[in-house]
């Protein structure tokens, strides 16, 4: 196949690993793609992938003013011809940036047609120019979605609208998504609920809109089967934004709907940062809490400004961040089909196209930082003894009966009895174990 003219990006070459010593703004001083952490490489461990949405698609538009994004490849339009250059351009890039996935909504590769019917065909024309770029450069689809918010005929709603024949527009559109996912074979597949929820429950039925929901991811469930698509479905939770209270709202309550509506087995979460500080929440905690449910699949890469409360997207640096999220990720044996996703966008000030590259080096330098201190930490094993020691009172005697189901109340009543009192606490040395963490970053 012939190569691909590397003109959108002029004047940038491929990004290289330079080395910590390096004060090249374009080279990577901590991602070494190649370089072996714990016998698997840089590039396996973190599974970088770029959005569509916001790298290509993202015109820094905000509520108060029109966006601010210089993009010479931009002809104004969203035609056919437009979406077909733009996938040339988001391959440069990837390719330029040594990426190895992407992710995208089915309407940011491809303009919506006067009809669903035409609005496929402009999908499917487009995903025969992605399939042909991922076989060029050898970039990979993360996973693919519906962009089910967007459109004004989603105001109340998808799955979950007041009206029936939304229900199954949106259906058509998910159907058609996946198809397209699996066609460009997709790792995987991802469920949001960007208006799955409600602004006031003076016009909600909670119930019906929860029950039509478990019933859409139902039917999507069989569809997957019934094309033998073998890519992991995640549903990634969101407290609020664009509505009010969103069903979706953090891992807890995900994992409790998919409990539920009996789901559990056919789909895994794909957590973001920022999303779980919206909801009152650390990263870590949201992981560890599907983690614990063995529901982990995959994760967006971003954080939020601590002084704003909505939704910045910006591209993650904390050190202290990316640490945390890779020791969770290590300790769960890594990802299997998942990844970590740049679902952030550079500031409205930061509107030119060398831009994007500065932001996803920076992003995929913290986050190989935090594997290294993560890998680290775990070699140590201060840390993870110091947590097994405390709750060593588990691991025989009546701690071990009470986990083991061999223990009812009255017999614990007959041990205190006899005891007369709890054996003393230890300290939990949270200082002693942030200072630990330091000890490493």
């Amino acid at each position: 196949m012939k190569k691909q003219s590397t003109a959108f990006f002029p004047g940038i070459t491929k990004v290289q690993y330079e080395g910590p010593c390096s004060t090249n703004p374009l080279a990577f001083k901590h991602y070494n793609a190649d370089e072996l952490i714990d016998g698997k490489s840089m590039k396996d461990h973190l599974r970088f992938s770029v959005t569509y949405w916001h790298t290509i698609r993202g015109q820094l538009a905000d509520m108060f003013g029109v966006g601010t994004a210089v993009r010479p490849w931009e002809d104004g339009t969203n035609s056919m011809k437009m979406a077909e250059t733009r996938a040339r351009v988001a391959f440069e890039f990837l390719e330029k940036l040594g990426a190895p996935f992407y992710a995208f909504h089915d309407r940011d590769v491809a303009p919506e047609g006067k009809s669903l019917r035409e609005t496929n065909r402009n999908l499917d024309a487009i995903a025969k120019v992605l399939k042909a770029e991922q076989e060029r450069t050898g970039v990979q689809l993360l996973w693919g979605t519906a962009c089910l918010f967007v459109h004004p005929r989603f105001t109340h709603g998808a799955a979950t609208s007041c009206n029936a024949d939304v229900f199954a527009y949106a259906a058509a559109q998910v159907k058609k998504a996946i198809e397209v996912t699996h066609t460009l074979k997709g790792a995987g597949y991802v469920f949001w609920g960007g208006r799955e929820g409600y602004s006031t429950l003076l016009n909600t039925d909670l119930k019906r809109e929860m029950d039509h929901l478990g019933k859409f991811l139902h039917m999507a469930a069989d569809h997957k089967k019934a094309i033998g698509f073998k890519g992991q479905f995640y549903i990634e939770p969101k407290p609020k934004e664009p509505t009010k209270h969103q069903y979706d709202s953090d891992a807890a309550a995900c994992l409790n709907f998919l409990r539920e509506y009996d789901l559990l087995g056919d789909f895994k979460l794909n957590l973001e940062t920022n999303h779980a500080t919206l909801a009152g929440h650390t990263m870590q905690h949201e992981m560890e809490v599907a983690i614990a449910a063995q529901a982990l699949g995959s994760i967006d890469a971003n954080t939020g400004d601590m002084l704003l409360g909505w939704d910045t997207d910006q591209f993650p640096t904390s050190i202290y961040l990316t640490t945390e999220i890779m020791l969770s990720i290590l300790n769960m044996g890594g990802f299997r089909t998942g990844g970590t996703n740049f679902d952030a966008k550079v500031r409205r000030e930061s509107f030119e196209p060398v831009d994007l590259f500065y932001a996803h080096i920076g992003g995929m330098d913290a986050f190989a930082r935090g594997l290294k201190i993560a890998t680290a930490i775990r070699k140590d094993g201060r840390l993870a003894n110091f947590v097994r020691q405390r709750y060593s009172s588990w691991d025989s005697g009546i701690g071990a009966k009470i986990e083991a189901g061999k223990a009812n109340f009255k017999e614990l009543e007959t041990y205190m009895l006899q005891k007369g009192d709890a054996a003393p606490n230890t300290s939990g040395r949270q200082e002693f174990l942030e200072n630990l963490i330091n000890d490493f970053i």
